[in-house]
Parts: C-alpha cells; sequence; structure tokens
C-alpha cells in the first residue's frame, strides 16, 4: 500500500487527543486531498466484504477541498447511499442555500450513486421529515460520516444550547443560535443574518456518532477558537465536538490555520 505521506503531501504534526486522531496540514489543498485520499482507501476496504455503505455528507465551504478530491478518487460510488446531516426549515425547495442543493451541486449530480436521501424530498413538515428520515437512516445504518466542525463547535446543527451526547432521537428540530447563523452570513451563503433562518431538521449527536468512520475536515482561521476548545477543553455538550474524542475512529483534519492554537 503506498504510503501517502511519503509523496508531496507532508503535514505539520500528527497526534491523538483521547481517542481522536487530529492531522494538521500546510494548506486547505493537501488537507483536503489527503482527508479525499483516506477516505478513498477506507471505502475500498470496506467494500472488500460490504455490498454497499451509507455515508452522510457535510454542506459547508470547509469541505470544497475534501469534496473536489474526494470526485478525482477511484470510489464504487453506485454502491454508497448518500444521506446529508441537517437541512433549514422554510427555505425554498430549490434554494441555493439549502444544503441538499448545495451537495447536489458539488457531488451528488457528479457521480452515480445507489440513492441520494434528500431531507427536502420527504415533504414541508418539518415534524414528519424527522420522522421519515430516522426511518431511513435506520433501514440503512450509517458506515461513514464526512463532517466539519461550527465557530461555534456544533456538528450538525447540534448548536450547544440543543446539543445531548445522549440524545434519544436521530433526527430533530432545533433552534440555530446567533453564532450559528451568523456564521451563515460570514460563509457566503446569505446576504444578512435576516435572511437566515431561525431553525432547521438536523442529525443528533448520537446519530452522527453511530457511524463506524468518521472524517472530519475542518480548515480557516474562522475555526481556531473552536478547534482549541474541542481539543484542550473539557468534553462538554457546550463544546458538541469534543464528543469526537471519545469516537473509537474519527479523524480531525486542520490546517495550519484552523490548528494555530494547537502548535
Amino acid at each position: 500500500m503506498v504510503n501517502l505521506f511519503n509523496q508531496e503531501i507532508k503535514m505539520r504534526k500528527q497526534f491523538y487527543k483521547d481517542r481522536l486522531q487530529i492531522k494538521i496540514f500546510e494548506t486547505r489543498e493537501k488537507m483536503g486531498l489527503t482527508a479525499a485520499q483516506e477516505a478513498a482507501l477506507y471505502i475500498r476496504e470496506e467494500l472488500k466484504t460490504k455490498s454497499e455503505l451509507s455515508i452522510v455528507f457535510a454542506s459547508a465551504p470547509s469541505q470544497n477541498e475534501f469534496l473536489s478530491s474526494l470526485l478525482e478518487q477511484d470510489i464504487e460510488w453506485q454502491k454508497v447511499n448518500a444521506f446529508h446531516m441537517d437541512e433549514y426549515i422554510g427555505l425554498p425547495h430549490n434554494s441555493p442555500q439549502g444544503f441538499g442543493n448545495f451537495l447536489k451541486t458539488k457531488i451528488f449530480d457528479k457521480i452515480h450513486l445507489k440513492s441520494v436521501n434528500y431531507l427536502s424530498d420527504l415533504g414541508e413538515d418539518p415534524s414528519q421529515i424527522c420522522k421519515d428520515y430516522s426511518m431511513l437512516l435506520k433501514k440503512s445504518p450509517i458506515d461513514i460520516v464526512f463532517m466539519g466542525i461550527g465557530e461555534n463547535a456544533h456538528i450538525a446543527f447540534n448548536d450547544p444550547h440543543v446539543a445531548l451526547f445522549s440524545d434519544p432521537e436521530i433526527v430533530k428540530i432545533v433552534s440555530l443560535d446567533l453564532t450559528c447563523r451568523n456564521q451563515q452570513v460570514n460563509d457566503g451563503f446569505f446576504s444578512k443574518l435576516e435572511d437566515v433562518p431561525t431553525h432547521a431538521v438536523t442529525m443528533t449527536i448520537p446519530a452522527l456518532l453511530s457511524a463506524r468512520r468518521i472524517f472530519c475536515i475542518v480548515p480557516a482561521p474562522s475555526k481556531a477558537n473552536a478547534i482549541n476548545a474541542v481539543i484542550n477543553g473539557e468534553i462538554l455538550e457546550e463544546s458538541p465536538a469534543s464528543i469526537l474524542r471519545r469516537h473509537n475512529f474519527a479523524t480531525l483534519y486542520c490546517d495550519k490555520e484552523s490548528a494555530k492554537y494547537l502548535l
């Protein structure tokens, strides 16, 4: 097997915090490429013994380099059931800010998947969407999650005020905190705060952590405080992504900007 790190991609640092592996790269491009290569390798190994996989994707600019590199990998996408982890409530179905539409443009329309499961395809009633998507996830248990971390350390839309490490739900309705909504403006999805929806449906933390393998891709200086809290702070619901330190097989990929307080 080719050792990825004997190639031109060189990390600044690699270490563990509890069970979480952290890998830090000089650039977003090297971070995204290595995460994609390692994800593809894992998928290929899993498909040697499984007929199909269920993968959950995150929707955010932080995933751009990873998703574009993932398209270049040798992956049997026709054996993958694709899900996404969250969606706004109240946006028009074809809104470009919709997370399902983001993934449709970035990757889903560019590959041949076994199935694509959009939250927005399940109707207008958020409560029913949660029930129906939960049923889909029960039928196709999650194998892999590709995720990011928010500026308030959220994972999916589990902001600190709604994050529950022992959440009984699989998918639920949540309100979005101000930091999270401002991030959507900072990321360029919306022109002003007033345009950002106040509520969403999201996969819960236990649902995300049910995956056997988690790839967490988090570049940019705007995420530095969150990464510092996740790695150097306590494992608390007030810092939702800190729970990744208890997962058996999760890797956090950072660039030098997001990891600047770790170096």
